[in-house]
């Protein structure tokens, strides 16, 4: 079976940057669905959720739901989403992004595991994520989701 179905990405051994707890979350920029670069800077003195995932993912798929209810509950009192793709084909990227729901930013070089920025955070499996404070500093990974909730009220709540 194609370990990609099972969201089983092995880490490429040319992926020796791996981004951790405390530390500012590396500047990345890449194309929406519709073309436009956008920034993670672009994205600073917001609590911001960095979500890598895939439309082939199914592990992705299922924790999609999740992510949307983060975005419905938070967005309006600071939060900001970041979904980067690890798909390579736009149409089934886009589909998925709309049968999903996800109206936050979306960005993919639509490379898979040669996207840069998986490259740049050490990406090995997706779903990822990574949370950070309102000045860039990574405060969570890859957190189980009620842990997640509770870290997001408590950072808007410092705003």
């Amino acid at each position: 079976m194609d370990q990609r179905k099972l969201g089983c990405i092995k880490k490429k051994t040319d992926s020796n940057t791996t981004v951790q707890l405390n530390q500012i979350a590396p500047n990345f920029k890449a194309a929406t669905p519709e073309g436009k670069i956008v920034s993670l800077k672009q994205s600073m003195g917001k609590v911001t959720l960095i979500d890598f995932w895939a439309s082939w993912c199914q592990p992705c798929r299922t924790a999609n739901p999740k992510v949307v209810a983060l975005y419905n509950e938070f967005h309006k009192q600071g939060l900001n989403i970041i979904s980067v793709s690890l798909d390579k084909d736009a149409e089934d990227w886009k589909t998925a992004i709309a049968k999903d729901g996800l109206i936050w930013t979306q960005v993919s070089n639509l490379k898979e595991m040669d996207d840069p920025i998986v490259k740049q955070y050490g990406v090995s499996l997706i779903p990822t994520t990574f949370l950070l404070d309102v000045s860039g500093k990574v405060v969570g990974i890859d957190m189980p989701h009620e842990e997640m909730k509770l870290k997001i009220r408590q950072l808007l709540n410092k705003k």
